[in-house]
This record gives structure tokens, C-alpha cells and sequence, in this order.
């Protein structure tokens, strides 16, 4: 479904529309509709400025991308897109960039760390729209009995309370999602737990670097080669699975973001959450996600657009839709705020956890048009890398040949 949203005020002889096509974040209950959102943040904004009526069109995330894509195609760009990726659009020239259209403050409030993720040729195109990050999930009731007493901190730490699980009977220890439905998540994690990641800071690939190759290496020997993953193959193991397994009590630890929370709550499990473990010690970052929102040239409304985005970025706003779909916030001013709310809901305090982790967190490089099809390969083979005997090195040095080839092709 594709509702129009729309209001009598604004518009109106010599006025402008803006077209808006955003994502849905709800659960398919008309209640929990991202339209509700966008209607009253139509209505707001029009309501402050007469001559200007915004139409906005929320199409599923199965749709929302390639329907852009077609409009831009047929030469009828909406103004502003609120979908999963910006870098095809801003290598093609179609963008406007965040200083044409943003005030100051309100391009200096974007999280460092999100705004730097929607950079290319450190002109930045992909205005951040919600993000999330990721922290260690484990289950209280079987740490405590197989006893053990802490999260774990390092990856000598994570083993040992995996071998413990183990021991206590648990049926997946550690859950290790490489199948193909979350394979580039889980992947970087544990690049970033290692030292590594996918680019360096010039944006070049580096999956076959040394620390990568270390990764791997240590979860195909003393994790994967040690069953302490249960009795799945880890390269056919999608997230879900073990999302769905967690909350059935059945593994110990894994990698979650926030809606595992409400899984976990909505069966009365017990869970506990922390940082990310690493190599040494806690990793010195964690993976974020991001949504887009990104405005286009040829409509010619910059100053329209420009002043509804001021709008859609003030505290309230931003804070509005994050805590209706247990997301995080894109600015420092609501992060601040939700951070220091004394009233605000217990699910939101929980929130907090991923928010802290959040100015250090490292993204996907959804500046790299090459990235798509670099992810796709990704979710191909890396599950191979913890095969028992699998040549790791030469696995990655794979993927990464592959990568610097579709990146040149892409430039």
C-alpha cells in the first residue's frame, strides 16, 4: 500500500508541493503505521508554512527502494526519499548535498560518527533518518547455570563461558549467524572485535587484511571447531533462527540489536546486554546501521526542502518516531534528551545501552556504490571461512578481489 498523505492547509494558488516517499516501519497493525507519523509531521509543518502542501507516499521496505529507483528513472524524482541507501544517487549527480538544504545547527547536530557515514568525497549526501547498533545478548538463567558470572569481555573470555554452556547442556552456546540473511553484519563484528573492518580510512576495502584473517581464523579453530555453536552449520544459520532460538532459551550468547529486546520481553526471558568483546578487551567499537534520507536536484525546491528537513531533524520530531519503533536517534539534542529523560519509558531507558555505543560505532561504507554487490558476495562465502580446515587467507583475499574489482568498475 502506498497512502498519500496530504492536508487542505498549505498549497493553494502559486505555492509549492513537496513530494515525500518514505519507508514503513510498522508491524502491519494500522496503529503502528509509519503514515500516523508522517501525517502529523505534514501537518505541522504546513500548518507553519502556507505555501507549501507535502505529499508523502509510504511504500513497505520490500518496495520503497526500487520505486524511488523507477521515479528517478522516469526523470519524476520525488523531493526527498527516506530508503535504505543514497551512494547510486549521489555518484550519479542527483543529490543535494546536506549544506545546500540544511541550517547550521541543524547539520552540526547529526552524531559524528552517522553524519561522516553519509559522506562521499567528504560532501555530505545521506542525511542520517534513524539508526541502531548492536550489543553481546546473553541469557541470565543459563549463565547462571553453567556459573558464570560477568558478561564476557574479551573473545579468551567469550570461549570460556561458551565451554561452560556447553558443559550445562546448552544446545547453542554462542549463536554465529553467517547464513546469508545477516552474514555482513556478523561479519564485520567480528572484523571490528579484531581490529579490523571492511575499509580503511580512505575508504579503500581491506576484508583480506591481516586482523580480518585473524577473525576468522580464531572462530573457525576455537569457536566453530570446538561445537560451541551448536548443531547448526554457522554458514546456512540465519539470524532470525537464532533470534526465534534465543528467546525459546536455548542460546547462550549472541549479537542483537534492539528488537531482540522486545522478542525476549514478549516471552519473559531474562536476558542481560553488553559491549561488544573483542580480541584483548571490549572492542573499541561496535557496528551501526542506518536508514537515508536524501533530497533531489531537479525538483527545484531547495528552499522548501531545506526548511521541512529543519523540521523533520527538531528534538521532538526525531524523538517521536524513534520511540515509536524502538530505534535510535540521529542527533546529539535527542540523544541528549533521551538520555537525561526522567520520564521517559522503561523500553526506552533500555535503549540507552545501544545508544552509548553509538558515537563510536562503525557503519557499512554505503558511500561505496560497489557496496551492494561486495555485500552480496559476502553473504556467499564468508561462511566458508569456518569450515574445519577452510583457508581462510584465501577465502578473503577472494571476496576482497572481487571487491576491488566492482569498486573500480564503480568509479
Amino acid at each position: 500500500m502506498a497512502p498519500t498523505l496530504t492536508a487542505c492547509s498549505g498549497g493553494g494558488p502559486g505555492g509549492k508541493t513537496l513530494t515525500v516517499v518514505a519507508a514503513e516501519y510498522g508491524d502491519g497493525k494500522p496503529e503502528n503505521s509509519s503514515q500516523k507519523y508522517w501525517e502529523s509531521v505534514a501537518r505541522t509543518f504546513m500548518g507553519d508554512h502556507s505555501g507549501v502542501k507535502v505529499e508523502v507516499q509510504v511504500y513497505s521496505w520490500t518496495d520503497v527502494d526500487k520505486k524511488v529507483a523507477d521515479m528517478v528513472a522516469a526523470g519524476n524524482a520525488p523531493d526527498i526519499a527516506q530508503i535504505g541507501a543514497y551512494a547510486d544517487f549521489a555518484a550519479a549527480g542527483k543529490l543535494l548535498s546536506a549544506d545546500q538544504l540544511l541550517s547550521v545547527p541543524t547539520q552540526a547536530d547529526f552524531i559524528t560518527s552517522i553524519g561522516n557515514a553519509g559522506e562521499v568525497h567528504r560532501m555530505q549526501y545521506g542525511l542520517p533518518f534513524v539508526s541502531s547498533t548492536r550489543l553481546l545478548f546473553y541469557n541470565k538463567a543459563l549463565f547462571e547455570k553453567a556459573g558464570i558470572a560477568k558478561a564476557p569481555e574479551t573473545w579468551a573470555e567469550l570461549q570460556a563461558a561458551a565451554v561452560r554452556l556447553k558443559a550445562a547442556k546448552v544446545k547453542i552456546p554462542f549463536g554465529l549467524p553467517l547464513g546469508p540473511e545477516e552474514a555482513p553484519a556478523e561479519t564485520m563484528l567480528w572484523m571490528l572485535g579484531g581490529g579490523g573492518g571492511y575499509t580503511d580510512r580512505n575508504g579503500n576495502y581491506t576484508i583480506g587484511h591481516s586482523k580480518n584473517v585473524e577473525a576468522f581464523e580464531w572462530l573457525r579453530d576455537e569457536l566453530v571447531g570446538k561445537d560451541l555453536t551448536g548443531p547448526g552449520n554457522p554458514a546456512r544459520t540465519n539470524r532470525q533462527e537464532l533470534f526465534d532460538a534465543f528467546v525459546r532459551g536455548e542460546v547462550g550468547m549472541l549479537h542483537g540489536h534492539p528488537s531482540l529486546m522486545q522478542q525476549a520481553e514478549a516471552k519473559d526471558l531474562k536476558y542481560g546486554m553488553a559491549p561488544l568483546p573483542g580480541r584483548t578487551g571490549k572492542a573499541a567499537s561496535t557496528m551501526g546501521v542506518a536508514d537515508w534520507v536524501m533530497a533531489f536536484k531537479q525538483t527545484g525546491h531547495k528552499k522548501e526542502v531545506g526548511q521541512f528537513l529543519d523540521f523533520l531533524y527538531s528534538t521532538q520530531t526525531v524523538l517521536d518516531f524513534t520511540g515509536k519503533y524502538d530505534l535510535l536517534p540521529v542527533t546529539t539534542s535527542a540523544s541528549e534528551k533521551m538520555m537525561k529523560d526522567d520520564d521517559a519509558t522503561p523500553r526506552r531507558k533500555k535503549l540507552i545501552p545501544f545508544l552509548q555505543q553509538l558515537k563510536n560505532a562503525e557503519f557499512y561504507p554505503a558511500d561505496k556504490t560497489s557496496w551492494a554487490k561486495v555485500s552480496k558476495t559476502i553473504k556467499e562465502k564468508i561462511g566458508s571461512t569456518v569450515q574445519k580446515g577452510a583457508d581462510v587467507q584465501g577465502i578473503l583475499d577472494e571476496i576482497q578481489r572481487e571487491a576491488d574489482s566492482t569498486d573500480g568498475a564503480s568509479r
